[in-house]
């Protein structure tokens, strides 16, 4: 089905109109490209979940901001789907439906509007990675980047436990674990090559993993006035896929760092996308996903 639509008129018509919609017309044109499917999903982000538009393409994701519905989109973001994988997420409260995106360079949660719906995306999504890595023979990305604890679920730092948040003392957010963090205890840098060619923020635990995993290979660095408003998870650190980042070097050595044993896992999980000063439409939740690959098996429990 998705080599029979590559081909077609409809496909390009469609993909060229996402393009319309985001400005960026040629950006999303690619020989053999299929857009497989589209519609909105909440986007746990850094600060609060917001309704985001997706389009799943049959080698990328690509989602925005929401401007004007189904007319105008910005924030573009693209995400390789061949270093993806999809982990469902339990229903908690009101989150329900969810499921994380994980890959290399960046790692977030979404939610659907009802099982079926995130039935239909799971399935479409990992059948497209199960045909790329068919076609290329490639394995699976074994690094990949952490789901960020969004600001709301840490009022105190998830590592020493005792520094309180304030305008002052900044919320920080490890780049290899995803907990928030005090200045203090995040105040070495360390090169994760999947993630940035630059060194990033890592927290003190992962920083002596690290260390201890990869000898002498780098000195690390120390940052400089920790609470500082120059050293926020707002520093440009490489880790946004709209910013022109290329694909994450190959042969990356697994780290598992321990992480502390006070430290309790979530599954509303955000990423680091710095979108929550842009002013948005809502989004009702009765917006129905629409897929144009028939290709893939839902199965609903």
């Amino acid at each position: 089905m998705v080599e029979r639509l590559a081909h077609s008129e409809a496909n390009l018509r469609r993909i060229a109109i996402v393009e319309q919609c985001f400005g960026t017309v040629g950006q999303l044109t690619k020989p053999g490209r299929v857009l497989v499917g589209e519609g909105v999903l909440t986007k746990m982000c850094r600060k609060k979940a917001k309704p985001r538009q997706f389009f799943l393409f049959n080698d990328i994701i690509v989602y925005g901001n929401i401007v004007i519905d189904k007319r105008k989109y910005n924030k573009q973001h693209l995400v390789p789907l061949e270093d993806v994988k999809l982990q469902s997420l339990e229903n908690d409260g009101p989150w329900k439906n969810g499921w994380q995106i994980i890959s290399p360079k960046k790692s977030f949660a979404v939610y659907a509007a009802s099982p079926t719906e995130k039935a239909e995306w799971m399935a479409h999504i990992n059948k497209c990675i199960a045909d790329l890595l068919a076609q290329s023979n490639k394995r699976p990305a074994t690094e990949h980047a952490a789901v960020w604890v969004p600001d709301s679920e840490a009022q105190t730092c998830m590592h020493c436990l005792k520094t309180k948040f304030t305008p002052i003392n900044r919320r920080h957010h490890c780049r290899k674990c995803g907990t928030v963090v005090c200045g203090t205890c995040s105040n070495r840098k360390f090169l994760l090559p999947y993630q940035s060619e630059k060194p990033v923020r890592v927290c003190i635990t992962c920083y002596e993993t690290l260390s201890s995993s990869h000898g002498d290979q780098q000195s690390g660095f120390i940052i400089d006035t920790p609470g500082s408003p120059l050293t926020g998870d707002y520093e440009s650190t490489g880790d946004l896929w709209d910013s022109g980042d290329e694909h994450p070097t190959e042969g990356a050595i697994p780290i598992s760092p321990s992480l502390p044993d006070t430290y309790q896992p979530q599954p509303r999980y955000g990423s680091s996308d710095e979108e929550d000063d842009v002013d948005e439409i809502d989004v009702p939740n009765s917006y129905v996903p629409q897929f144009y690959d028939t290709g893939a098996e839902v199965l609903i429990s």
